[in-house]
């Protein structure tokens, strides 16, 4: 089957063609960690979700809305080619870690941002967590456990810019504490008898140590210092429309925040997403996605206690939080 493995995947007959890309599964936010012996725990990884493809004549990294974004993550790139498998695809998380080893998704946005940073692209790690095709075997059909038995040999052990993402068997509430208590975004529990399935599903579950969802940036209020921005405007989705949901004025930097305020001056709008009225409200078009930290939500549906952690572009695929 390839170099450096004696394994070969079970339940399968003839040789499959490779896809050209692979729609992600994808975890559902539910509130406590699931029961029974067929759940398996990682760590929520606070990255970028990536395809990695290892082709006879390339490497292509592929981004959750379906972007070749290779340039981004040369390393991984270069890592990947030297795996020792003619054809591969895996699926994971790059991901910038802080001192104290946990993911922080301002780290890597900067590690990849064209403006000079205190952090180099090299700094970026792809934690596999999955395995969806190998040397002509398309793998998706197989289950979890088994997926992961073929994956082991090819990335455990490595200390480099391919890393696997540990799976962790035991209670879910005391792993899910510990998570929290350590400073981890939250845990993901995954079912180890299931197959690889494209979209969101129960079979996928992620609980969060405080709520975390993307919402659109529809507009902006300039701050008392001059050139930087105050609060954040921002939209949800209810039925094929945006809707106003409140705000978030904390979590960038000094520098981050005047950033933050010349990108949105290059996309104001007089025509604003939102039905809204605010005195010093500035309207942009609705073209970025904002993750955004917060604790709940008021009666009237806007968030509480929103704190910025990072921003994205919209046509990456990002889902958008929908209002029922």
């Amino acid at each position: 089957m390839a170099r450096g493995s004696s394994k070969t995947p079970r339940g399968t007959s003839s040789p499959d063609p490779m896809p050209e890309r692979v729609d992600p599964c994808l975890a559902m936010l539910v509130d406590k960690p699931p029961k029974g012996p067929g759940w398996a725990f990682e760590v929520k990884w606070d990255g970028y979700r990536l395809a990695v493809h290892v082709e006879p004549d390339r490497v292509r990294i592929i981004t959750r809305g379906g972007y070749d974004w290779t340039p981004r993550f040369a390393s991984i790139a270069a890592e990947a080619r030297q795996l020792g498998y003619e054809t591969l695809i895996l699926d994971g998380e790059a991901v910038v870690l802080d001192d104290q080893g946990r993911s922080d998704f301002g780290m890597l946005q900067r590690a990849l941002g064209k403006r000079p940073s205190l952090h180099d692209p090299r700094e970026i790690i792809f934690f596999a967590f999955d395995l969806l095709y190998v040397d002509g075997w398309d793998l998706r059909r197989l289950p979890l456990r088994e997926r992961r038995w073929l994956l082991d040999p090819i990335v455990a052990g490595r200390a480099g810019a391919i890393r696997l993402s540990e799976e962790v068997q035991a209670d879910g509430d005391e792993f899910f504490r510990v998570a929290c208590e350590h400073g981890l975004e939250g845990i993901i529990a995954k079912h180890v008898e299931k197959p690889y399935r494209s979209g969101r599903g129960e079979w996928w579950q992620k609980i969060t140590c405080k709520r975390r969802d993307s919402f659109v940036i529809v507009g902006f209020e300039p701050s008392t210092v001059p050139g930087h921005l105050g609060r954040l405007l921002l939209a949800a989705r209810k039925g094929g429309e945006l809707v106003y949901v409140g705000g978030c004025g904390t979590g960038w930097s000094h520098d981050l925040s005047r950033e933050l305020r010349n990108v949105l001056a290059s996309i104001v709008t007089k025509t604003p997403a939102v039905s809204l009225r605010r005195k010093n409200a500035v309207f942009t078009e609705p073209v970025l996605v904002a993750e955004v930290e917060y604790r709940a939500w008021t009666d009237d549906w806007k968030l509480r206690h929103a704190s910025f952690k990072g921003i994205r572009p919209r046509e990456d695929g990002v889902a958008v939080f929908e209002l029922i």
